[in-house]
């Protein structure tokens, strides 16, 4: 039985609203959203059905449906978020495809040519940095034709209408849903920058919902909305995409260039914790997450500076710490910026112990052991 949610947990993940929904009011990520779906549409004349259903989905359509097999390491705990033995939190917006597909088998006379449009935001474990939350907005984009499909012509429909002028490639990827998929990559800069996921729609998806793949063909493509919005406009950090300051809050409503706010200095405080050997960035996130709770908007990024294992570790620090096999010791660094104020040390303190509540799995506690390493920065 996968580890299950706390209804604490849960309910606060409900509770998130959704940038992309205007029903929840205007923003740059729902902006963006229309302005693909109506390039697409625009190109294809396809049927537009926008689809928003509820984040709690069936393990069977969030994995089985899809092609994953029962191995697959996305369908661990410390990735997928599970609320029982059938039901979890949504890992991607693709979670919706199965039954969208088995809507369109189960009518008399479907369109020829429809446009799934998929939104939402999707559940993760993830690394704590300025490109990363737990809680990101997705939308998956399927184009349903008895007609032909062209991959290329979709990623550059989509790629101009999102970051119009950018320069584009697309290299392997493989999704169990769909066939020779590809990644597309957008150049920033010197560097190239993942945007979206992308293939022709596999056979065995539109099967088992009940499409005949001789009739019918499909094309996917998911993508990511924070990072496509923070590309759009030059945003820094995604934190800022939900910030309350005026003067951020005002310029999500559009997609202009975004104009740089003063960033307050940042505090950075090490810590030293013990953890399970087999532990990653993306579980410590996680949980770093869940012990701040409502305030994690402080933490702009956790970062590991050493991992070392027990049996390295000299004798004297083995006692200190209570490590046991099995178990590594991590030295960790917190740089806590909220985006409105600089923290009092007191308060970057204060947030530095909750975060080693809850990431510390050893067997002695050590709450502020390392005074001298604690500094501030520009």
């Amino acid at each position: 039985m996968p580890a299950i949610l706390s209804p604490d947990h849960v309910a606060a993940a409900l509770a998130l609203r959704d940038l992309s929904d205007p029903a929840h009011g205007t923003h740059a990520v729902g902006l963006l959203l229309d302005a693909a779906v109506d390039a697409l549409a625009t190109r294809w004349g396809s049927t537009v059905r926008v689809l928003r259903s509820s984040p709690v989905v069936a393990v069977e359509d969030n994995y089985d449906r899809l092609g994953y097999p029962a191995s697959a390491i996305t369908r661990e705990a410390r990735y997928s978020r599970y609320l029982g033995d059938t039901v979890m939190l949504r890992s991607h917006t693709t979670a919706g495809v199965p039954p969208a597909l088995r809507a369109i088998a189960a009518e008399p006379d479907p369109p020829a040519d429809v446009l799934l449009v998929l939104p939402g935001l999707v559940y993760r474990r993830d690394v704590v940095d300025r490109m990363h939350v737990g809680e990101p907005h997705q939308v998956d984009l399927w184009r349903i034709t008895r007609g032909d499909v062209d991959l290329q012509d979709l990623v550059d429909t989509l790629v101009a209408a999102v970051l119009p002028g950018a320069r584009l490639r697309t290299v392997p990827a493989r999704h169990p849903y769909t066939e020779q998929g590809r990644q597309v990559d957008v150049r920033v800069g010197d560097d190239w920058v993942e945007l979206a996921e992308c293939g022709p729609a596999a056979p065995h998806v539109l099967a088992a919902a009940g499409l005949d793949p001789g009739h019918w063909r499909g094309l996917a493509i998911g993508m990511g909305l924070d990072r496509a919005v923070m590309l759009r406009k030059g945003v820094p950090d995604i934190r800022l995409l939900r910030a309350a300051d005026p003067r951020i809050a005002e310029q999500m409503l559009d997609l202009a260039p975004w104009r740089p706010v003063s960033m307050l200095p940042a505090v950075r405080r090490d810590l030293s914790i013990v953890a399970a050997a087999a532990v990653d960035d993306e579980l410590l996130g996680d949980r770093a997450r869940a012990a701040l709770g409502s305030d994690v908007g402080v933490l702009e990024s956790l970062t590991v500076l050493a991992r070392t294992p027990h049996e390295q570790l000299p004798a004297p620090a083995r006692a200190r710490l209570g490590t046991e096999p099995g178990q590594v010791n991590l030295l960790l660094r917190l740089v806590l910026r909220p985006l409105d104020r600089t923290l009092t040390d007191a308060e970057a303190n204060a947030v530095r112990d909750r975060v080693y509540a809850g990431l510390h799995e050893g067997a002695h506690h050590e709450w502020a052991t390392l005074p001298d390493r604690q500094r501030s920065s520009p």
